[in-house]
């Protein structure tokens, strides 16, 4: 279980901020354009720094699509360096004969890009799902919500009901509302809300190159920083082809691919059954261990002639 959700935020992050430096230079040494579509029309609103785009939106930049029924771009002037600007601050339209211009150009920045109604953010890998996305790079943060969120990677599926976030300078990214993540081999955690940490990236640290003798995508955290840690908060159920465990907290370790229940933990494995305070569940073997609290112990009900979860 890989939770590769992470790393389809960070990519869709750091193209959208890319949009917001709008006059920055790709690798050729010039300004990667935006894309706009729409079936209905792009209003370009002047006074109010905006650009909407109705009816099938679509903005696109490198590998990274936006589609939604709706598209508002919220442009300032370009801030003198060592200054920022707040949001909504008044400036003066950059100078452009049409709203593609007014963000392509090199005199003004996207601050806020906001999708409204089936929204679909995609990159050659990955798929984000919603009814409204929001992404603030002033400081950092996309949240997405709506009805029937959804994430998929090559890897996982990630689903919740509240809203997807990602916040940048935290290195967190926090799923809310009967989160959960499923792997492609059917193991899963849910929880009311998970929490993933990332590791600084390395210094000078870049993405690798796909293998030439392997078709899988590269590592898409290998530029941003690896996955640390996964918390899962309130009515954690960790399910793997062999055994259910669940538990009021739990701690998801990628690294050796194991996680820590707490609280009113429960172990169940065919007709057996375990009760303690605390449980370790290696999520590559599938194999659970109930730990009893100090002073305590575990409690159970095993089936003789059927395997049973390990207890101590």
């Amino acid at each position: 279980m890989k939770f590769w959700f992470i790393g389809f935020s960070l990519l869709a992050i750091a193209t959208a901020q890319a949009q917001g430096q709008a006059g920055s230079p790709s690798v050729s040494g010039a300004p990667t354009p935006i894309q706009i579509t729409a079936s209905q029309g792009i209003e370009w609103r002047q006074t109010d720094q905006e650009v909407i785009a109705t009816g099938n939106a679509q903005a696109v930049r490198g590998d990274v699509t936006v589609r939604a029924d709706r598209l508002i771009a919220h442009y300032r002037k370009k801030a003198v360096a060592g200054t920022m600007p707040a949001a909504g601050t008044p400036a003066t339209p950059a100078p452009a004969s049409d709203p593609e211009s007014v963000l392509n150009n090199g005199n003004s920045e996207i601050y806020e890009l906001e999708a409204i109604g089936n929204v679909h953010i995609s990159t050659p890998t990955d798929n984000a799902f919603g009814d409204h996305a929001v992404y603030n790079m002033d400081n950092a943060v996309l949240v997405l919500t709506g009805e029937h969120l959804k994430l998929t990677t090559p890897h996982d599926v990630i689903t919740a009901k509240d809203s997807i976030e990602y916040y940048s300078v935290k290195r967190q990214a926090i799923a809310r509302g009967t989160a959960l993540i499923v792997a492609d081999d059917g193991r899963s955690i849910a929880a009311d809300t998970i929490i993933g940490y990332l590791a600084p990236p390395p210094a000078g640290k870049t993405a690798p190159a796909p293998s030439a003798k392997s078709d899988k995508t590269p590592d898409m955290l290998g530029q941003a920083g690896k996955l640390q840690k996964v918390d899962a908060i309130g009515h954690v159920v960790i399910r793997t082809p062999n055994q259910t465990a669940t538990g009021n907290s739990g701690v998801y370790l990628p690294g050796p691919d194991v996680a820590r229940l707490g609280g009113n933990v429960h172990i169940v494995s065919g007709p057996n059954q375990l009760n303690g305070s605390d449980a370790l569940v290696n999520m590559r073997t599938g194999v659970a261990t109930l730990l009893a609290a100090p002073g305590g112990q575990v409690a159970g009900t095993v089936t003789p002639n059927s395997a049973a979860p390990a207890a101590k």
